[in-house]
């Protein structure tokens, strides 16, 4: 009887206008009739349901969210684990449907997923879910999805580490495909002793990449976009020490670094628990052709902390966070609050301005700004307001704000933000996705999530980076996503050469050239 209806099966896809190989049947792109006819045969048939009044509470929280075409598909679990069934039919205005039945999650075929959403770019798609629990089916109002126009990067990498403060394990810097589930391993402390971290990119572009060590074999290592790779020993006599917080000029010429000296403490009773902060910290440049640091005294002062500098995208400013330095900051870490300010940049000199502007005073808010990340359209800088402090990832009241750089007006991203943690961001090159961290999903992991910003700079509502069984994926990877980085492409990162060179002697010192404000 079984191989019979395999065989029958087979034969009624070939005739089928909309497929063309044989797939799971509990995943299909089909006219509605033709699904619930296909779905009959293999899954069990949602009957004599419970029609409830609100809509499913599922996880992740997909309800109403606005997503690219070229996203994977976002599966999803009844957000109790009561269920013993999940059952999700996904329709468009022209009635073409996708179906998937699961125990524990949805599974919807991954070619059909990318079909139905190809042809409703603009438009929304209309979710009914039906749960099976142990007295029958109950089916819910149903929601949509909104599928944007705009498309989103090839891919996301992110470092992946474990909860700890004052020793590090095994951790590593990935890749994601974001239209699959494809996770590549870039490269994995395992090849040897020290801790990754700082990795960056050149506006998503997968060759210029620059990745710091730290620990016995501490070096950073810079890729040129010619594939090119070396270790280089940061610290100089004339900087604090080490380069981190990297972000790349446009040219692809320069990096901005900052130098920090950071500490740690432990709150005794308190509900952000860890503090991170800097005792001193300045910002450099580094010309990338010349093997030079560009040193200005404007963002090297001692009675100021600089840090997380970023070039605008025309590359003639760069913005960074400051704060007034005080003596004694464990004594007064919650009066510390960093302000977002810029200082124009020459790229065909390497010079400095004369000047440096305030664009938002936080302190006068009693907020405090960390890591500014202008869209690349030159159009808005995305920011993190805290209470206080410029490590806002163990700060629980951390929101995004987005400024609107023609106008000067900012506001909080509302539908984007959380009752919990958002942090370290990044846009698409496209400027209308920006990925974020945040700790809404349980308060102590911290996970990706995407937003869409429009033109106008209004956010939609945020959602998690899709897996293909998310309650599992998520509850059984006890790790923090760290630094989430677009990239228009696979990385193809080496990682034998980059172990042979982290577990050399081999290191090119920075040189030092002081600059001239203009």
């Amino acid at each position: 009887m079984k191989q019979f209806l395999s065989s029958t099966l087979q034969v009624i896809f070939h005739l089928s206008p909309l497929t063309s190989r044989p797939s799971p049947l509990t995943s299909r792109l089909l006219p509605l009739t033709s699904l619930l006819f296909f779905a009959a045969c293999t899954a069990e048939t949602v009957s004599n349901a419970k029609q409830e009044a609100d809509t499913p509470a599922i996880y992740p929280d997909y309800l109403g969210v606005t997503i690219p075409a070229n996203i994977a598909p976002l599966n999803f679990c009844m957000a109790d684990e009561e269920a013993l069934l999940i059952d999700a039919v996904i329709t468009d205005s022209h009635g073409n449907s996708l179906h998937s039945q699961g125990e524990e999650s949805t599974d919807f075929d991954i070619d059909d997923w990318h079909q139905l959403l190809a042809q409703s770019r603009g438009d929304s798609l209309s979710v009914n879910v039906a749960a099976k629990y142990a007295d029958g089916w109950h089916a819910y109002r149903p929601f949509t999805l909104h599928v944007s126009s705009d498309s989103i990067d090839y891919g996301l990498c992110y470092r992946l580490i474990a909860p700890g403060h004052e020793v590090w394990s095994k951790m590593g810097i990935y890749e994601r495909c974001l239209s699959s589930f494809d996770e590549q391993t870039l490269i994995e402390n395992t090849q040897f002793e020290g801790c990754v971290n700082c990795h960056s990119f050149n506006r998503g572009t997968p060759t210029a990449m620059s990745l710091h060590i730290r620990g016995k074999h501490g070096a950073t290592l810079l890729r040129k976009a010619d594939g090119s790779m070396a270790a280089y020993d940061t610290k100089t006599p004339a900087t604090l020490g080490l380069c981190v917080y990297p972000y790349w000029h446009p040219s692809g010429r320069y990096i901005a670094y900052s130098t920090n000296k950071t500490s740690q403490l432990f709150h005794s009773a308190h509900p952000n628990r860890i503090e991170v902060f800097d005792e001193a910290s300045d910002i450099q440049v580094y010309d990338v052709e010349k093997n030079e640091l560009l040193l200005s005294p404007l963002v090297k002062q001692d009675s100021v902390f600089e840090t997380y500098p970023v070039f605008s995208p025309d590359g003639r400013s760069i913005y960074f966070c400051a704060a007034r330095a005080v003596a004694d900051v464990t004594q007064h870490l919650d009066s510390l609050r960093y302000s977002l300010c810029r200082i124009s940049f020459d790229p065909a000199t390497g010079s400095f301005g004369q000047r440096i502007d305030t664009i938002i005073d936080a302190a006068a808010q009693r907020k405090s700004v960390c890591f500014p990340r202008p869209s690349y359209d030159g159009r808005f800088l995305c920011c993190t307001l805290a209470d206080y402090g410029q490590f806002s990832i163990w700060h629980h009241e951390a929101d995004l704000f987005l400024l609107d750089l023609q106008t000067g007006e900012s506001h909080p991203m509302t539908a984007a933000n959380s009752s919990d943690t958002e942090s370290f961001h990044n846009w698409c090159t496209n400027s209308r996705w920006l990925v974020f961290s945040s700790r809404r999903d349980d308060g102590l992991f911290t996970r990706p999530y995407f937003c869409h910003v429009d033109t106008e700079g209004r956010a939609a509502k945020a959602f998690m980076l899709p897996q293909r069984n998310p309650r599992r994926f998520y509850r059984d990877r006890f790790l923090s996503f760290n630094v989430p980085e677009f990239v228009t492409g696979p990385v193809r990162f080496d990682s034998r050469q980059a172990s042979r060179l982290i577990n050399s002697d081999q290191r090119t010192s920075f040189g030092v050239r002081p600059t001239n404000q203009r």
